[in-house]
């Protein structure tokens, strides 16, 4: 039998879940308000107290209304922020089961793919994601079930909300943790992100990338391409992601792959070497203005990892010469066009020049005694007196060290 304070808990209840009911929009926006002020967190045990053991049918009120709704971004912040309020409840559990069996996680992905929807409500539909998530393995399975992970990746890629984009980020990362039937569908929709438009969404799929890296194992063989995609960045944070990643899968079947697409960048075809604008196809005479060009800029990047790979380890710095890096080296440091290339493959190159007496001999044949020694005197600013003769010859070098002489050079050492 109920004591009359109970009984009178209950009716106060009645006449909240009625007033809720019968209330409009804007009734409804205030009652979300003093619900967000009086019980943000509180554990389940304290709603349960404040809802007379009867918050579950508040909670089903809400996710009613939602579902309704959501489309229309109808109090669409509150009313998430609302739900996290019991998602977070400590000893909550019941009240997350109660939210998924009405299909709360395919709302939460489908707010996420809503252009018209304000990135402020997307952000709080990932933090309700993380709520499911971090309650165990089996509701991460449920999010990657229901195609979170390409949600996620997308919304990573399009967000122009740099904390939406990290707390995106710590979604991934955590779905790609505990979770060994989906990390691989983790990873790569992490790679899918890298050639997006926004450089802090590449910058965050590039670090969760090289977190992920000793979880996954072998890299498949679709991350290569955008990877060296990464590297044509204008920022320079992108950049040194993706040479971390690099570094990170020197250990890796994908290693070949990646050594000689690197190598490759440092010669571009001479027809991507110009960029064009509109006015350039109304008049082909015309050229765009916009410097660098991004094969130059990945040009210089792609000089600097191979400088930074070969210096990690010996065996990368061989594999390199036999794919003819000093070459290509050499090339990049001849382009007069842009400063960055000459700068970084000089520098590398004169690891290889300091390391490999072989290819030192190679290189001082190519430049010549005077070159080389203000090549050796100073590698970091020697090429900004190299007049066009000079630069062409080496733009144009035909340095082939052969096969497998770098080995027994280091071997000999």
């Amino acid at each position: 039998m109920t004591s009359v304070k109970e009984q009178e808990a209950i009716r106060k209840l009645m006449v909240f879940l009625q007033e809720w009911d019968s209330a409009h929009k804007v009734a409804r926006s205030h009652i979300l308000n003093n619900f967000i002020k009086s019980n943000d967190g509180k554990t389940e045990p304290e709603l349960e107290l404040e809802f007379a053991q009867g918050a579950s049918l508040f909670l089903a009120r809400l996710t009613a209304w939602l579902r309704m709704t959501y489309m229309y971004s109808t109090c669409l912040n509150k009313l998430l922020k609302s739900i996290g309020i019991f998602l977070s409840a400590a000893s909550g559990r019941r009240y997350l089961i109660e939210f998924l069996e009405i299909g709360g996680v395919l709302i939460l992905l489908e707010i996420l793919g809503l252009n018209h929807l304000k990135e402020e409500d997307k952000r709080e539909c990932v933090k309700l994601l993380q709520l499911v998530a971090n309650a165990g393995r089996k509701y991460k399975e449920l999010i990657c079930e229901s195609y979170g992970v390409r949600s996620l990746a997308n919304f990573l890629a399009t967000s122009n909300s740099a904390e939406a984009q990290e707390d995106v980020q710590v979604l991934l990362d955590s779905l790609g943790r505990g979770n060994p039937k989906y990390q691989n569908q983790v990873y790569k929709g992490l790679v899918a992100v890298l050639p997006c438009t926004s450089p802090r969404a590449q910058q965050l799929a590039l670090q969760t990338l090289v977190v992920m890296q000793d979880v996954v194992g072998e890299a498949p063989t679709i991350l290569v391409e955008p990877l060296l995609g990464a590297l044509c960045s204008v920022h320079l944070e992108v950049q040194y992601e993706a040479i971390q990643l690099l570094k990170a899968l020197m250990a890796r079947q994908v290693r070949p792959a990646l050594l000689k697409g690197l190598v490759a960048l440092l010669t571009p075809p001479t027809e991507k070497a110009f960029t064009f604008c509109d006015e350039t196809a109304k008049d082909p005479t015309t050229l765009c203005p916009r410097e660098p060009m991004l094969v130059y800029i990945q040009q210089a990047a792609a000089a600097k990892a191979i400088g930074v790979l070969a210096k990690e380890s010996s065996e990368v710095a061989e594999e390199l010469i036999q794919l003819k890096a000093v070459h290509g080296l050499m090339v990049a440091v001849g382009n007069l066009d842009h400063a960055a290339s000459q700068r970084h493959a000089s520098i590398s190159l004169e690891y290889f020049v300091r390391i490999f007496p072989f290819v030192e001999e190679c290189v001082k044949a190519a430049l010549g005694h005077t070159l080389f020694q203000r090549f050796l005197d100073s590698p970091e600013t020697w090429y900004t007196k190299m007049d066009p003769v000079q630069a062409e010859e080496l733009a144009s070098n035909i340095v082939d060290i052969p096969r497998d002489m770098a080995r027994m050079q280091s071997a000999e050492g």
